[in-house]
C-alpha cells in the first residue's frame, strides 16, 4: 500500500505497544522453557547515556491514509522470529 501511493511518503509501521529488549528476550527464552536471566549478561557500558524511558510507535498516519493496522503483536512476532530461526534450514514450516 505504501509503494502504491502517488508520491513517496514516510509511514510508521508499529503496534502502538511498548516492549523492551528484555521483554523480547524473555518471550524467546520462555518459548523453550528457559529463564533468560540465566543465559543473558547485561553490560551497562553499552547503554546509551541518555536512554529514553519508553518508545511507542504511532501508526496513525498509516491507519488513516492506508487503512493499515497491526495484526501481529510483539509476543506473536517474537514466537514467529524464534521459530523461524531454530527451524532446520531447508525444512518447510508445517502448519495445521
Amino acid at each position: 500500500m505504501m509503494l502504491q501511493q502517488d508520491a513517496p511518503e514516510d509511514f510508521v509501521v508499529a503496534t502502538g505497544t511498548s516492549y523492551s529488549v528484555e521483554d523480547f528476550a524473555r518471550l524467546c527464552f520462555e518459548r523453550v522453557g528457559l529463564d533468560w536471566t540465566q543465559h543473558v549478561h547485561h553490560d551497562p557500558r553499552y547503554e546509551r547515556p541518555t536512554e529514553v524511558d519508553e518508545l511507542i510507535g504511532d501508526a496513525a498516519k498509516a491507519a488513516d491514509r492506508l487503512g493499515w493496522k497491526a495484526t501481529t503483536l510483539t509476543p506473536e512476532l517474537a514466537a514467529l522470529m524464534f521459530d523461524a530461526e531454530v527451524r532446520p534450514r531447508g525444512k518447510p514450516r508445517i502448519t495445521t
